[in-house]
């Protein structure tokens, strides 16, 4: 191979690497809807669904992920940990506890639009 063509491949390289690295990072975070729920079956996780803990569903983010939740009717917010998988429901991008519904004024709604950080990932 000559030295052009090695050149000219690590600097494709280079460049994609500097567009798809901070996607990934930013693979966490996103806004849609919110749906709460207070079942005590076991989740995902293996371990009992608990309503009076902040912890939530989300469909890919690892068990133990810390998630900064924020309520964008409001402005409320909570660090919730990931446990379950879900929710189901399209635009749906977080099943939350009671607990955490609560902190965000969304029980009485039962959903709510919400933005939601990845804080720090186990």
């Amino acid at each position: 191979m000559t030295t052009i063509r090695r050149m000219t491949i690590a600097a494709a390289t280079i460049a994609a690497c500097c567009f798809i690295a901070p996607l990934q990072a930013n693979a966490g975070n996103g806004c849609g809807g919110a749906s709460w729920y207070a079942l005590t079956s076991k989740t995902a996780s293996g371990e009992r669904m608990n309503p009076s803990n902040l912890t939530a569903a989300h469909r890919s983010l690892r068990f133990g992920t810390k998630v900064k939740v924020t309520n964008a009717r409001n402005g409320k917010a909570v660090v919730v940990r990931i446990n379950d998988r879900g929710p189901f429901i399209k635009g749906r991008v977080l099943d939350l506890s009671k607990a955490a519904a609560k902190n965000l004024g969304m029980v009485s709604s039962g959903t709510a639009k919400v933005c939601y950080e990845v804080m720090a990932s186990n």
